[in-house]
């Protein structure tokens, strides 16, 4: 008898493997690109210093967490790239154009939907 949930191990192993694959290439390029700009944290005005506590230390935080705590470390890197769209993006006004920063917190949804697959029995109604 089959079970309901989704129950192959390959699929799943697969998928962890991408997301882990994906968190530490999105991380080294993330820290790259600051040091490729030489980043000096004078020059940043404190509008821009909210900018970057959601991106990229918060998406970074949250991937790195999801290695332990799957859960736990997509939600950070989700509601991160959330928060970075709605508060730098929205209620600053800054134009944030392109996918790039959906591109690099793309492990976090991975992290998330592996989580969803290998523990659907921990899924509770939130009441």
């Amino acid at each position: 008898m089959r079970n309901n949930h989704f129950d192959s191990g390959l699929p799943l192993a697969a998928l962890e493997v991408l997301a882990r694959v994906g968190s530490i290439a999105s991380i080294t390029l993330l820290l790259l690109l600051f040091q490729a700009e030489a980043f000096h944290p004078s020059e940043i005005a404190p509008r821009e210093w909210i900018g970057l506590v959601f991106f990229p230390i918060g998406v970074i935080v949250g991937m790195v967490i999801a290695w332990w705590k799957e859960g736990l470390g997509a939600a950070i890197t989700l509601a991160s790239l959330l928060g970075f769209y709605l508060v730098y993006g929205y209620l600053l006004r800054y134009h944030i154009a392109g996918w790039a920063f959906i591109l690099f917190a793309s492990p976090g949804f991975l992290f998330l939907l592996h989580r969803l697959l290998y523990h659907p029995e921990e899924r509770r109604a939130v009441v």
